[in-house]
């Protein structure tokens, strides 16, 4: 199995989701109030959870993007539609 772009995966979850399903992303996490955190803190937050991801081996940065490694999103219920 190949590693996942999150920018790709963002393309194809679409530009009017992306909000929902970013925010889903740091609920799935473990960050508290992501519902109503205004949109450009929930970025800088998934910004900050993916780095985590790399600092943990499940992620490599890639420039602007993040190459998450299989099985890195398991049990994002949210991404599973997206994942092909």
């Amino acid at each position: 199995m190949t590693s996942i772009s999150w920018r790709a995966l963002e393309t194809h979850v679409g530009l009017d989701d992306l909000p929902a399903f970013h925010r889903a992303f740091l609920t799935w996490r473990g960050v508290e109030g992501a519902e109503g955190m205004p949109l450009r803190r929930v970025q800088q937050r998934v910004e900050a959870e993916l780095n985590r991801l790399v600092q943990a081996g499940q992620a490599t940065r890639d420039g602007e993007d993040w190459q998450l490694q299989p099985g890195a999103l398991d049990g994002f219920d949210a991404a599973a539609p997206h994942l092909g």
